[in-house]
């Protein structure tokens, strides 16, 4: 009899610990849109607000909102970026762990200095990011969003179409959820809430 007085603390334990396992690898209950495992990890080469050359590698451990935008945008941009700044105030000291990132498709107008007064009116977690056409498309595509550049006016201003989804990295630059802009502010809150406070999981 002692050899099941010594095995069953042991195999309770082990039963206890792989029970413990199981919790930890289930999903997370994310409201928007899962895209775990169907789009690529964040990497890009680009132009921050500050001139500076960065890479996605550049912020990983940072839960990051990737935005395609441009500073002429009338309307849906300017929005975006007021939701985004009432969201992160909304996670209260938990947004320091987030960064919007928000992507110009309008590099001939957006230089760095533009991007930085433009951005950080919105909020100080935002950066801008630009580069040349090639690299703004390629991520474009790498991501399956999409833009294009509309006639000019006769004094030159010109407007760009672009798709208007928002997309969610983990700290490891995992793709996880995507918003559209009739997304819940609610359910974007409490997803990010889940990623910033459970890290990779």
């Amino acid at each position: 009899m002692k050899p099941c007085r010594i095995f069953l603390p042991a195999l309770l334990l082990i039963a206890g610990l792989l029970l413990a396992g199981c919790h930890r690898n289930e999903p997370l209950p994310l409201r928007l849109t899962n895209i775990s495992g169907h789009m690529p990890d964040l990497d890009f080469k680009l132009t921050d607000d500050l001139g500076k050359s960065v890479t996605g590698a550049d912020y990983r451990g940072k839960v990051a909102l990737l935005y395609f935008g441009y500073t002429h945008c009338p309307d849906v941009c300017p929005l975006t970026l007021a939701q985004l700044h009432v969201v992160m105030q909304r996670l209260g000291p938990l947004a320091d762990g987030a960064r919007i990132l928000f992507v110009s498709v309008d590099p001939a107008r957006d230089t760095p200095d533009v991007m930085h007064a433009y951005v950080h009116a919105f909020d100080p977690r935002a950066v801008g990011l630009t580069g040349d056409a090639r690299a703004i498309e390629a991520l474009s595509k790498r991501y399956r969003s999409a833009f294009s550049r509309e006639p000019g006016s006769a004094d030159g201003n010109y407007e760009v179409t672009h798709s208007s989804a928002i997309y969610v990295f983990d700290g490891a630059g995992k793709a996880r959820v995507l918003a559209t802009p009739s997304a819940s502010q609610d359910d974007l809150v409490h997803d990010l809430h889940l990623l910033l406070d459970t890290g990779t999981k």
